[in-house]
């Protein structure tokens, strides 16, 4: 059997999955009601500057070019180091401020004044609908959901199998006060046995206060989906999260875009700015940054110290792993940006942050 025999096959399989999994969010969403936003028209979802559209045989072209081109570094050379972490060493945090800890991907845990929130988890092996197949870790997240203390929300910033993880939501159900979500992912978590009084959604621009930590959804630039089926029903963007002495920003996925410019605008400066950079690729520029479009998006919001995610967990484009941490430490150092790598678990200050270290160098495997 030819690879590209394969793929058509693997992508026929998906998607039957998919449309029984499509069949089951309808139902959900016709039972939550319909959506009401300037932004969605005609069943989808629209950013405010059109993305070219991208045809089922250019997909499956990417996904033929990611099994059959040949890579340079695509995965370490050893295992991840991780920074020894137990929920004994976050409860022992000061229960005013703003605290953090990458746990891999786009998943951050936040102490905010004694309470945690939680970003995009993703605990998964695999970022795929298949559990045999797809992106695979390069390291186990820095803290299980097993051990993660009880949780006051979780932010979703999109509907995409590295940012929204079925397991990981189900398994983390019973932790969780309250899931903070873009329109229409409500009707998702609902079809996944999450309550609906335990789920609040958001519409660009929409904010809600708990206890003293203010949310707002903002834009970004990309879109939605687990398949051809589902594409752009739900919305997607990035959340600004501030509290009366400290603000960050977290960006989900985006191209770059004027938005950031507005965000920094309305709600800038932040004091740690959680940006993507990884993933990117020539053939996709209006979904991801490449690492200077990172640097000018976290000047745009008005940051203070620029944090990379979106890298180091998942092969997901066909840069090498370790490019974007080194082309944002070269980018930083020639911009002046005060960049920070920190190593997943280890424990940092939103507001007076440790210095961090290019972690990454001995995993990179030499050319010489």
């Amino acid at each position: 059997m030819s690879v590209r025999v394969l793929v058509i096959l693997l992508c026929l399989i998906a998607g039957a999955a998919a449309a029984l999994s499509w069949i089951n969010y309808q139902l959900a969403a016709a039972d939550i009601g319909p959506i009401n936003s300037v932004h969605y028209e005609q069943g989808v979802f629209e950013n405010t500057q059109p993305i070219a559209a991208e045809t089922g045989s250019k997909l499956a072209d990417i996904l033929y070019r990611s099994l059959t081109e040949e890579r340079t570094a695509a995965t370490p050379v050893a295992p991840l180091p991780l920074t020894p972490l137990t929920h004994h060493q976050l409860d022992a945090l000061p229960n005013n401020g703003v605290f953090y800890v990458k746990l891999g991907h786009s998943t951050v845990l936040l102490k905010i004044d004694g309470r945690y929130w939680l970003t995009d988890p993703m605990f998964s092996e695999r970022a795929s609908p298949f559990s045999f197949m797809g992106p695979k870790r390069f390291h186990a997240p820095a803290l299980s959901i097993e051990a993660l203390p009880p949780l006051a929300g979780v932010l979703i910033s999109h509907n995409h199998y590295d940012h929204l993880d079925e397991a990981s939501i189900r398994q983390l159900a019973a932790k969780v006060a309250m899931f903070y979500v873009p329109l229409g992912v409500k009707a998702q978590l609902v079809e996944w046995g999450i309550t609906a009084d335990q789920i609040q959604q958001f519409d660009w621009w929409q904010t809600t206060t708990n206890a003293q930590t203010t949310l707002v959804f903002t834009p970004s630039h990309h879109f939605s989906g687990r398949a051809l089926t589902d594409r752009n029903s739900t919305l997607w963007g990035s959340w600004v999260v501030r509290t009366p002495n400290a603000a960050v920003y977290f960006s989900g996925d985006s191209g770059y875009f004027d938005g950031f410019a507005e965000i920094g605008r309305r709600y800038g400066p932040f004091d740690t700015v959680f940006m993507e950079s990884g993933a990117y690729s020539k053939d996709w520029p209006q979904v991801h940054m490449q690492p200077a479009q990172t640097v000018q998006a976290f000047n745009d919001v008005k940051g203070r110290y620029l944090v990379p995610i979106h890298n180091s967990t998942f092969d997901l484009a066909f840069h090498a792993w370790y490019a974007p941490l080194e082309a944002l430490d070269q980018l930083s150092t020639q911009q002046g940006v005060a960049l920070l790598t920190p190593q997943f678990g280890k424990i940092m200050s939103a507001t007076e942050p440790a210095a961090t270290s290019q972690w990454w160098r001995p995993y990179v495997q030499s050319t010489d």
